[in-house]
């Protein structure tokens, strides 16, 4: 089974991306999502189930409102594409469901259960928002939304809803107290949680640093 055309269609709609959600970021998902598949499931290069975790991290930000302002017509040009996949119905319904569900706001009001490969897909993504990595896509992000870097009267929130995530006054550093050092303790796979812990430790190493040159109090 080809990827090219899903391949193409993320590539499309996420080349140019300034938020830290581009094509290059998919195919890092892809990649950690199937070490981790095989790793934790041993499974070989053969099985169904890669080619679910494929597919999935390449189509995952696609329908992000992040992404596009029109979630509901992309996720129908989802469809489309995958509906001229040679897949099963199960197989391309599971493709659909980890896209749809596995988002960090999606998951702050109701845990979606996903499958073995949308725990995959799910950890490689958070594991890309950590690490120098992390660093940089969260300042990208925090500049493309016009955040500040950081603002010592604006104070840390714990983030309970959607529309908090989504829409609450923050700043890039505090976006690291509120979301991202508490990834490692929400990942699903035995791969995700070690490599998780390595670049977490990683970020705080530079929150030290910050703190040290700037002054800001340490919010943890």
């Amino acid at each position: 089974m080809s990827l090219d055309d899903i391949k193409s269609f993320s590539k499309g709609n996420m080349a140019f991306d300034p938020t830290g959600h581009d094509f290059l970021h998919a195919q890092r998902v892809a990649k950690l999502a199937q070490r981790i598949y095989i790793n934790d499931f041993k499974k070989d290069e053969t099985d169904i189930g890669l080619y679910i975790v494929k597919a999935a991290s390449y189509l995952h930000d696609t329908i992000d409102e992040k992404v596009t302002a029109d979630k509901e017509n992309r996720l129908r040009e989802v469809r489309i594409i995958l509906d001229h996949e040679n897949i099963t119905t199960p197989t391309r319904e599971d493709i659909l469901d980890i896209i749809q569900h596995m988002s960090y706001a999606d998951n702050l009001e109701h845990h979606y259960q996903l499958s073995n490969e949308g725990k995959c897909v799910q950890d490689a993504d958070k594991l890309d928002a950590l690490g120098a990595i992390g660093i940089a896509r969260a300042f990208a992000y925090g500049g493309h939304a016009g955040q500040e870097i950081y603002d010592p009267k604006i104070l840390v929130k714990k983030i309970k809803t959607h529309d908090d995530y989504r829409h609450h006054k923050s700043t890039t550093i505090n976006h690291f107290y509120e979301k991202l050092l508490k990834l490692a303790g929400s990942m699903s796979t035995r791969m995700g949680k070690q490599e998780a812990r390595r670049r977490t430790k990683y970020m705080r190493d530079f929150l030290s640093e910050f703190q040290m040159e700037t002054g800001v109090k340490d919010e943890t």
